[in-house]
């Protein structure tokens, strides 16, 4: 797909096009519309009403993953108007829509996501690490903030290890995301990782 909508209507209206038809690891055309920013493609393909918006490819990414993995704002609006978009839905290493954008600091599709009252801001993934674990690691401090002023974020989540978010971002000399945790006042500076 190049985000050519023109073609697209004209191969839509063809009753021997299947336009769930997935590529070999699973992509469908709306996966490769969303994931290419390709807003016109994407309502397009919308408009049909015959879209499985959560169909996940071989690795369990939805086109909504996708788009918030890729910083889409005006997309990740797109897919959540849909009453059956589900902003909690995990790949195969339970990493969700919001994992994704907080890790690579798209502060704007957070907030679209947060905006959900059905988003769980605490999903942890595989290694039980969450958004805000993510967000603070690679330094992204705006949406780290964001997460700490959210109600109902627990800064205290250990991941797998048992190390904390504070122990992380002390740990890879992230000076400001630090002050931020310790100000936010619930959080204790003395809990210990497996090791202790």
């Amino acid at each position: 797909m190049n985000g050519h909508g023109g073609v697209v209507k004209i191969l839509l209206e063809r009753s021997d096009v299947c336009p769930n038809k997935p590529d070999s690891w699973g992509c469908s055309p709306l996966y490769f519309a969303a994931d290419c920013g390709y807003d016109g493609v994407v309502e397009i393909l919308l408009e049909r009403g015959d879209f499985n918006l959560n169909e996940p490819d071989d690795f369990g990414r939805t086109p909504l993953s996708r788009a918030s993995e890729m910083g889409y704002e005006g997309m990740v609006k797109l897919l959540l108007r849909r009453d059956d978009a589900d902003p909690n839905k995990s790949d195969i290493w339970n990493q969700t829509p919001l994992l994704f954008a907080a890790m690579n600091g798209h502060a704007g599709v957070v907030k679209v996501l947060l905006g959900r009252d059905d988003t769980n801001p605490n999903k942890p993934n595989m290694l039980n690490q969450t958004p805000l674990f993510y967000a603070a690691r690679n330094g992204q401090a705006g949406v780290v903030k964001m997460l700490l002023e959210w109600g109902g974020v627990n800064p205290n989540q250990p991941d797998q290890g048992g190390q904390t978010l504070l122990c992380c971002v002390a740990g890879n000399g992230r000076e400001g995301v630090v002050k931020m945790v310790l100000e936010r006042g619930d959080v204790n500076p003395d809990s210990p990782n497996e090791y202790g």
